[in-house]
């Protein structure tokens, strides 16, 4: 059997992001799922951060942009919200880098806009 990293963790924002998309349902700005969700966060006592300033680093320098985790729970997980028709392989790419970039490891990647929930847990 495979032991997962934060396993319980994920499994827990996971179902806040479920009972989300079950009351919302498909067709609101990510503004309005990331609101909503934050308040899920909040009932289920996950701790979180929401949009967390997160320094990119290039070859040692620090860079003048910085990224905004849309939230980070448990202090090791980002959770990066999407509401399009379908994840692509872009947004996959996106949470790849800022996993490297914030030195944390796993990260959710989570679609509102197709009529199920879609997400992917990726680990770096």
């Amino acid at each position: 059997m495979v032991n997962y990293i934060l396993k319980n963790e994920c499994y827990k924002v996971i179902g806040a992001c479920f009972e989300v998309h079950k009351v919302l349902g498909v067709g609101f700005l990510e503004a309005i799922y990331s609101e909503a969700l934050e308040i899920e966060l909040v009932k289920r006592k996950i701790p979180y951060c929401k949009e967390k300033a997160i320094k990119i680093q290039y070859k040692g320098k620090q860079l003048n942009k910085t990224y905004y985790a849309d939230f980070v729970c448990y202090d090791s997980i980002i959770v990066e919200l999407k509401a399009t028709k379908n994840l692509c392989t872009e947004h996959e790419a996106q949470i790849l880098n800022y996993l490297k970039s914030s030195q944390l490891r796993i990260g959710l990647l989570v679609n509102f806009g197709s009529t199920r929930l879609q997400y992917k847990r990726m680990i770096f």
